[in-house]
């Protein structure tokens, strides 16, 4: 499909589970398929981690 005046094609979001930090200080999050862990801890404080859904950009 073509789109004109630099208009670009929407992107749908998707509702998908995540992990969150728990911390306050820290907005990590990661799709929880991008983990083999069954609790991992987070990337960029190393604190744990709770399941959430959240509505995000789909991934081809």
């Amino acid at each position: 499909m073509a789109y004109f005046n630099n208009q670009k094609e929407p992107v749908q979001s998707v509702e998908t589970n995540v992990w969150s930090c728990v911390s306050d200080d820290c907005q990590g999050w990661m799709r929880e398929n991008y983990s083999f862990d069954k609790e991992p801890a987070c990337p960029i404080c190393k604190s744990e981690m709770k399941q959430e859904v959240r509505v995000i950009p789909e991934m081809k």
